[in-house]
């Protein structure tokens, strides 16, 4: 076995710990994820998984598939537990320009302006969970997203193509990841 199959196979299992405590979490009711932010990262995640096969990703794209299709249950999951509820208009907005973002990908028909469109999108479904989680830092799992960010940094190292459309996605990810993490950690030692 190669070593990017290798890489990818642990960002598989990476992902898979971190997304296991946390559908057990939301199912007990100690994560309580925003919807729109979770139908958004569902929707780009699978999206880009495509577009990154497109573009010769390889085995570094697999986690991307595996991750996309596990983002879309856990947006079912936040609307039948109904985990935040309290839905704003900068809400709607983050949630507006995500949805409308996603029809100009079909009309590039171009793997590079599908992942910088996505991208931008994916980035825009962080909106919601940063307003949330500023006035409720415990409302998210900070041990769920140090290991996405562990994902995405192996999911870079398991690309066998590198370029923009393979690598945008997760480094943009991985960078919005640190400063989540950040604020996270910042406010939860402010209460």
């Amino acid at each position: 076995m190669a070593i990017k199959e290798i890489l990818s196979g642990i960002a598989m299992l990476v992902t898979f710990i971190a997304f296991a405590p946390y559908i057990r979490s939301v199912l007990n009711g100690t994560v309580k994820p925003h919807i729109f932010s979770w139908a958004i990262w569902g929707i780009t995640t699978c999206s880009v998984f495509f577009a990154q096969l497109a573009d010769n990703g390889g085995a570094g794209a697999w986690a991307i598939g595996f991750s996309g299709s596990i983002t879309l249950f856990i947006a079912i999951l936040a609307y039948n537990k109904r985990g935040d509820i309290s839905i704003t208009p900068s809400d709607w907005a983050f949630f507006s320009a995500a949805l409308a973002a996603l029809p100009i990908w079909f009309f590039t028909n171009n793997p590079i302006w599908a992942v910088i469109v996505l991208t931008s999108v994916d980035l825009l479904g962080f909106g919601p969970t940063i307003r949330k989680t500023w006035h409720h830092p415990y409302s998210e799992s900070l041990t769920f997203m140090v290991l996405f960010l562990l994902r995405n940094l192996l999911v870079l190292t398991a690309l066998e193509h590198y370029s923009v459309t393979t690598a945008l996605f997760p480094a943009a990810v991985a960078a919005a990841l640190v400063g989540l993490i950040a604020m996270m950690v910042w406010r939860r030692n402010q209460i």
